[in-house]
């Protein structure tokens, strides 16, 4: 991985582990919900590190796996993946499945997926991958967060005391800037 793509990951990996529960607060309130935050999350990166070894170089994602229990008692995983990236992935949605099955399969846990999108393109909003091979099908659907859907809630944002529409004002911005330059 080249320095540059880490120096753009490593702030988005610090921010999710500051901000674990006003994020998931903000941006995903329906898993807030069923989650029990008197119970402390456990930030699993070494776990993930063994099954996503992933050695493109240029790779622009930050990833975080995230150990919760529910309301219900049970016990979860999360995968968070953020797109830091300016551009449209193609195999993205594979990819959000081939992390989910390979951390399934060798810890034996259920993984809620999570994706953030961080472009500056309206159109890109993957969030599911099929396949389907002479019936034998594949259907996996993860939920996704645009941030630049925020823009038009600006005003909330700004009135917000959760610390994470600071975050999501400040990603806004940049994408602006670069887009100016």
């Amino acid at each position: 991985m080249s320095k540059a793509s880490t120096d753009f990951d490593s702030p988005w990996k610090d921010t999710l582990e500051w901000y674990f529960e006003p994020f998931i607060r903000l941006c995903f309130p329906q898993i807030h919900l069923a989650i029990d935050w008197s119970r402390s999350c456990q930030f699993l990166d070494k776990e993930l590190q063994k099954v996503v070894r992933d050695a493109q170089v240029g790779r622009r994602f930050a990833d975080k796996l995230v150990q919760v229990w529910l309301t219900n008692g049970q016990e979860t995983w999360i995968l968070i993946h953020v797109e830091v990236q300016g551009k449209q992935e193609t195999n993205f949605a594979h990819r959000m499945y081939t992390y989910n099955h390979r951390i399934a399969d060798r810890y034996n846990r259920q993984v809620l997926s999570l994706a953030v999108l961080c472009d500056g393109s309206p159109h890109w909003r993957p969030t599911k991958f099929k396949s389907n091979i002479l019936g034998c099908k594949v259907k996996f659907q993860f939920l996704m967060v645009k941030l630049l859907d925020y823009k038009e809630k600006w005003e909330e944002l700004e009135q917000s005391n959760n610390p994470f529409a600071t975050v999501i004002m400040a990603h806004i911005k940049s994408l602006e800037t670069r887009k100016n330059q």
